[in-house]
């Protein structure tokens, strides 16, 4: 295995990437989740680094990218994906899968939408574009927080960066606790103690609530592209339960949805098995 470790500077950020792969082979862009990083792909980058070009970047505020302070950045999902689009370009990226997962989702949804043609196929573990997996007592906190921004507010929002939390969006689903690695969650957690983090994300967070009014332009792109789409999906996920995963059949008559008994961060349990599914789907579809 040789996964490279590299940063770029991209509109005056560095950003963080995970590479491997023959630089000649189709690309496979990889978005991770809250509050993750691309360490999330660890395990999956070397059981699929012989046939793609993976591309794993941390996004802004995440993972080794830069961190910079929500005075300073519009910490938005709108923001994140012109960045992220702008990181591909600056890389010479013309066309590439998408590999989505929770927050990743919104960001390669806006990047499909801005350029179709750049996009051969998509991956979506756990990534919502319906309203199906949306669960109203999840986002409780974070729509009293928008509604009005107060510290109380603020206070149960930022229970989401909780060790607790944190622990229970890893575990929960999950059958078998003896396969997950406490290196992921406390990998996340170190990053989300940095100084100035919490803010960061609440800020983030509040514009999860405008993903859900681009919902219908997300659906639209679908129906037009008829994009490959493939949904590796943890069933045990309650944050995006399975609901949201057959919904894309919808829009996408011929998506390739497999439920997985796994949970939220499936590729924790299940690496082998998902890469097993991404070889065979885009080997017929780019083919």
């Amino acid at each position: 295995m040789t996964v490279h470790h590299r940063t770029v500077e991209v509109d005056g950020h560095e950003i963080f990437y995970r590479e491997a792969g023959p630089a000649d082979a189709p690309v496979l862009l990889l978005l991770h989740g809250f509050p993750a990083s691309s360490h999330m792909f660890r395990d999956l980058i070397p059981l699929l680094e012989d046939r793609y070009h993976l591309i794993a970047p941390d996004h802004l505020g995440f993972g080794y990218s830069a961190m910079p302070s929500a005075a300073e950045f519009e910490y938005s999902f709108a923001e994140l994906a012109g960045l992220t689009t702008a990181f591909t370009e600056t890389l010479g990226l013309t066309q590439y899968a998408l590999y989505v997962q929770d927050y990743g989702a919104p960001i390669g949804w806006r990047m499909a939408l801005e350029h179709p043609e750049r996009i051969t196929a998509i991956i979506t573990q756990n990534g919502n574009a319906y309203e199906d997996g949306y669960v109203e007592e999840m986002w409780a906190a974070v729509v009293a927080y928008d509604a009005n921004p107060t510290p109380e507010t603020a206070k149960a929002a930022a229970e989401m960066q909780t060790e607790a939390l944190v622990k229970w969006a890893y575990q929960h689903g999950v059958k078998d606790q003896t396969l997950l690695s406490p290196d992921a969650w406390q990998h996340d957690l170190s990053l989300l103690a940095r100084p100035g983090a919490e803010q960061v994300q609440l800020d983030l967070v509040r514009t999860y609530l405008d993903n859900f009014k681009l919902y219908p332009k997300f659906q639209e792109y679908f129906r037009t592209s008829q994009v490959p789409l493939l949904a590796a999906w943890g069933a045990g996920d309650e944050i995006f339960p399975p609901a949201g995963a057959k919904a894309f059949q919808r829009d996408l008559p011929d998506a390739e949805i497999h439920l997985l008994d796994a949970g939220h961060f499936a590729l924790e349990s299940n690496a082998p098995e998902i890469a097993d599914l991404i070889k065979d789907f885009l080997g017929r579809k780019l083919s």
